[in-house]
């Protein structure tokens, strides 16, 4: 039996990573799309999985997209990449928009006309997120849910996804979204708030840091472990139909909580000596509370979490533990 193919965009992101060693798990063969010959990531993929084949494309040039589906000919195509990291999306709103937004219907026309050539059905999963429903108009939000974007990648993140349920209804394509509530890892990048915590905490019990600068300590997130999530994107593609869903865990805990938990793993229990609040991370306009119902993925995909909040956090305050000992003990020998 011919193994099945998958190309995979954002594949040196935590979610690509997690996604390919999955999809690898299952006898696939794994391509994976990434931008440009210096991307920093690269190496990482390549050490990792290097069984993943890389080819080079960019989500802003349909052209390279059409010779990467030419090599891998793929069967599911898992569209990952974007510019993900919300505070930024302020800073270079065009940017997030054409890569976040265009980059989608660029993937989608090239899955669409890669389907014609190929002459097979190519099925297609777009990364929709929580953030489309930015000023929540129902808690918990559903697949259902009015949209309220709050940022301009949340903005974008709503073109992605409108797009793919119009190439769906206007091409009858396989495209299914997954609407992902926070998930999060030891491979998140140090830029978002639960790895920002996580290794300040490590780096605070080693003696490296002495303090660690966050915004609203109120808002609450929905927040599941990276691993969890990117099985419920595989099983999308192995439906007969094609739909969105809901990822989530159902349960909603705020940053206060998340600074709990990960300076408990350290043993300290008074971190307000050690966090304060700079105005610099608060966002323009806030995403106060994010809580998901993943009821049509439990029924229709046989999906659960089995990472719970509290083991999440723990597990990234420990990795975090292990990637500081060496710099600690560098210093330490220096000294």
């Amino acid at each position: 039996m011919t193994a099945k193919r998958a190309l995979v965009t954002g594949i040196t992101g935590q979610d690509g990573l997690y996604l390919a060693e999955l999809l690898l798990a299952k006898g696939y063969e794994v391509f994976g799309l990434v931008r440009g010959q210096n991307n920093p990531k690269r190496e990482l993929l390549e050490s990792l999985l290097p069984q993943v084949q890389v080819l080079t494309g960019d989500l802003l040039d349909l052209s390279s997209l059409m010779r990467a589906f030419a090599v891998a000919r793929p069967d599911e195509v898992y569209n990952l990449g974007a510019v993900s990291f919300v505070a930024y999306s302020w800073e270079n709103a065009r940017l997030t928009t054409d890569v976040t937004g265009g980059g989608v219907l660029n993937m989608l026309e090239s899955t669409r006309l890669s389907q014609d050539l190929q002459g097979k059905e190519i099925r297609f999963y777009q990364a929709s997120s929580s953030e489309m429903f930015g000023k929540v108009q129902e808690v918990p939000q559903r697949e259902s849910t009015l949209l309220w974007p709050r940022s301009p990648y949340g903005v974008a993140k709503v073109y992605g996804h409108y797009m793919t349920i119009n190439y769906r209804e206007s091409y009858s394509m396989h495209a299914s979204s997954g609407i992902l509530f926070n998930h999060e890892s030891p491979r998140r990048g140090p830029e978002f708030v639960t790895r920002k915590v996580s290794q300040a905490v490590a780096r605070i019990h080693y003696g490296l840091q002495d303090s660690l600068a966050l915004g609203n300590l109120d808002a609450r997130r929905d927040w599941g472990f990276a691993g969890d999530y990117v099985d419920a994107m595989y099983r999308m593609l192995q439906q007969d139909t094609a739909d969105d869903y809901v990822i989530a865990t159902g349960e909603t805990h705020s940053i206060r909580e998340l600074l709990d938990v990960a300076f408990d793993e350290i043993g300290v229990t008074d971190w307000e000596r050690y966090v304060g609040v700079d105005p610099r991370f608060m966002r323009p306009a806030e995403v106060d509370l994010l809580i998901g119902d993943a009821t049509k993925a439990r029924d229709d995909l046989g999906w659960r979490p089995t990472v719970d909040f509290d083991q999440l956090i723990r597990m990234m305050v420990r990795n975090d533990l292990e990637r500081q000992a060496p710099v600690a003990a560098r210093l330490k020998d220096a000294g």
